[in-house]
């Protein structure tokens, strides 16, 4: 019975785990946005452009996890 109730909980959660990704990996592309549209240091500029790159075809294929992954590349270079 525990192990019914625990897997329910699982599957019932991951919708609502993946519609939490999503809205974070779409805040993340307009954070990467609104930092390329401040003119960041010209070192930085092919590390954000990629992150952008990546994290938005991430999103169009649904793997907001690797979309996350590219946010976080985008965070470090800005220092966040």
């Amino acid at each position: 019975m525990r192990t019914i109730l625990l897997a329910s909980a699982l599957l019932c959660a991951g919708p609502a785990l993946a519609a939490d990704d999503a809205s974070a990996c779409a805040e993340g592309i307009t954070m990467i946005r609104d930092a390329l549209a401040l003119n960041p240091p010209e070192a930085s500029l092919p590390k954000l452009r990629k992150a952008l790159r990546v994290a938005e075809r991430e999103q169009k294929e649904g793997e907001f996890d690797e979309c996350l992954d590219a946010v976080a590349d985008a965070r470090l270079v800005l220092g966040r």
